[in-house]
């Protein structure tokens, strides 16, 4: 706990320090990141369940948020359309809920195709469906009315919000009834449900609070993206691959593993876009760092580093 009031007293001052822009803008994208990869650890790294369509999820807030703006010709208060991402991040769990409990019949490969599919099914929903999405045109909105000069902020604070939600959220499953079940269907499912644990619904819960983090965080992405959203970005395979990496390097399953995971590698994607401009090399460099972890770090970073201390 003193850990984690430092490590958000310590981001909590940061946007004070007279950062430049560009600066701000990396710190906005990592904690998205961070919280996105918090919210997929409740699922893939503490249930065992590789879900590759998160990113649907993502793509559901943001449009969420994008059509509750779209009608309006301005906004007169930039703080007011965050009241909306309680109802979104609900909604998205109301979604996912059936969603979860017909696609968690499979396992492993099988859930993550499903998954997958999911994704590309939203994907091309949000190309074809015009009169709702815009399609490749794009939906457009009000732009939020805050100062050039602290643009960021507002985003940043509310994303900040949001990673603390997402890590009271595994802090508490890691402590809980909850968390004990999402640990043996882990383990072994078979045997957890012979010993009479609710893995259904334990599943389901998991993938549903996972689902709705996911579409606020996606809901806030929308709205700093000053006054325009488009599919192939709402609805982008590459958010979910680097939710996966992110935990995958930090490690599964663990607090703070998804959070190092995204400050190392969305700051190193941020710094690279930065430095070579609109290039694609940060996939290049994904790739290594994947293959790096599974050589050396095949459980991420924390747990690898706790077991040779031990």
């Amino acid at each position: 706990m003193i850990r984690g009031a430092v490590f958000v007293v310590t981001l909590a001052v940061l946007p004070l320090l007279g950062l430049p822009h560009w600066v701000l803008n990396m710190l906005v994208f990592v904690l998205m990141f961070a919280a996105l990869a918090s919210a997929w650890n409740l699922v893939g790294g503490l249930t065992g369940y590789p879900s590759l369509g998160h990113a649907a999820f993502f793509g559901i807030g943001a449009y969420a948020f994008a059509l509750l703006l779209h009608r309006q010709t301005e906004i007169t208060d930039g703080w007011q359309p965050f009241a909306w991402l309680p109802a979104i991040g609900v909604g998205t769990a109301l979604i996912g809920v059936p969603i979860a409990a017909i696609a968690m019949r499979t396992r492993a490969d099988v859930f993550a195709i499903v998954t997958i599919t999911l994704l590309f099914v939203v994907q091309t929903l949000a190309f074809n469906l015009h009169g709702l999405t815009g399609g490749a045109q794009g939906l457009s909105f009000p732009v939020a009315p805050f100062p050039a000069d602290t643009f960021e902020r507002p985003f940043y604070y509310v994303l900040l919000g949001l990673l603390v939600l997402a890590m009271l959220l595994t802090f508490g499953t890691l402590r809980s009834k909850v968390g004990l079940a999402l640990a043996t269907v882990r383990g072994d499912e078979d045997k957890a449900r012979g010993l009479g644990i609710p893995v259904g619904g334990a599943k389901v819960l998991a993938f549903a609070v996972s689902v709705g983090l996911t579409a606020m965080v996606g809901a806030v992405w929308a709205y700093y993206q000053v006054g325009i959203i488009y599919p192939q970005f709402a609805v982008d395979p590459l958010v979910t691959i680097a939710m996966v990496l992110m935990v995958f390097l930090g490690g599964r399953g663990t607090l703070w593993g998804p959070v190092l995971g995204a400050f190392v590698l969305e700051t190193g994607q941020q710094y690279l876009a930065y430095e070579l401009g609109a290039s694609q090399f940060y996939l290049i460099a994904y790739a290594m760092i994947f293959l790096l972890i599974m050589l050396f770090l095949p459980r991420g970073v924390l747990p690898s580093l706790a077991g040779r201390l031990r």
